[in-house]
């Protein structure tokens, strides 16, 4: 798998932070012996097309009439680890775009933080749930890793349901108390709600997005319509017309419904639909301006 250029230049300005050193808004600033924009200065390097302009030295600029940005050392590494729910749920795409669904973009989104624990130095781990079984890759540092994630990345594929309690065994096991673990799912999944609630509570900092197609969020259809749930077989069969509103009240309120639960379990939450930027999410968790263009 491989980030589009202008989705990778995109992730210029963002930076994988620990809300606890951030006063819980946003993510702060973790610790780590690598280069960014820590707390401890480091050493200049010549400013480059995204860099925040408050990291320009600019009596450095007085003296020497180029631009530099100040980097800095931080002390010990973030681990992360991606949780890709790829239940048969995450096919769904939307009509206008088939051939990107949710769990295309869960896989670019993993892609991105793989990315930025990279260009930090910090360790990775990713683990897929499909098919009613577990694919793990183990949290690991370095390019060879990010080679490993992003490969099973391009192997997993939407099937089936979530796996059982008893399954998710090593997910407990590999996930240490400390880390920060980053959810990307469609939060149709109630055992998977209480699985990050549970992780939550158990001193991990955990961080959700919520993944929507556009035809959930605003229900276009017309005339006679057949839904199938992808995971049980249910069928329903509705009037599009009659049906629209009551479905836009209900699942506006379920929305609304987890956002507050995972808020009081303090997991980190936020939506992203299809139809929006694909770095809108990523800004929103990592407490970074809004995108500089819409990206379709």
């Amino acid at each position: 798998m491989r980030l589009p250029d202008e989705l990778r230049a995109s992730l210029r300005d963002l930076h994988l932070r620990a809300r606890s050193a951030a006063g819980g808004d946003g993510l702060g600033m973790h610790a780590s012996r690598s280069r960014g924009a820590g707390l401890e200065f480091a050493q200049y390097r010549g400013y480059e097309p995204g860099d925040e302009p408050r990291r320009i030295d600019w009596k450095l600029y007085a003296r020497s009439d180029r631009y530099f940005v100040r980097e800095a050392e931080r002390d010990s590494p973030l681990t992360i680890w991606i949780v890709i729910d790829a239940s048969a749920s995450m096919a769904v795409a939307d009509p206008a775009r088939p051939d990107f669904s949710k769990l295309q973009a869960a896989k670019l989104l993993a892609a991105c933080v793989i990315e930025l624990a990279l260009r930090q130095g910090d360790r990775f781990g990713l683990i897929g749930l499909s098919a009613n079984a577990l694919a793990l890759v183990a949290e690991g540092g370095g390019a060879r890793q990010r080679d490993r994630c992003l490969l099973e990345l391009d192997r997993l594929a939407s099937g089936g349901q979530l796996p059982a309690a008893e399954q998710l065994r090593p997910l407990w096991e590999r996930i240490r108390p400390g880390s920060l673990v980053l959810f990307l799912g469609d939060g149709f999944d109630d055992d998977l709600t209480d699985l990050i609630q549970r992780l939550a509570a158990a001193r991990r900092e955990v961080l959700s997005i919520q993944l929507l197609s556009a035809a959930e969020r605003d229900f276009p259809f017309k005339g006679g319509m057949r839904f199938r749930d992808p995971e049980t077989g249910v069928e329903l069969r509705v009037d599009a017309a009659v049906a629209r509103q009551d479905f836009i009240e209900r699942f506006a309120a379920a929305r609304a419904a987890l956002a507050r639960s995972m808020a009081a379990a303090g997991v980190l939450h936020v939506e992203h639909v299809l139809d929006r930027p694909l770095d809108e999410p990523l800004r929103r968790m990592f407490g970074t301006a809004q995108p500089a263009q819409e990206r379709r």
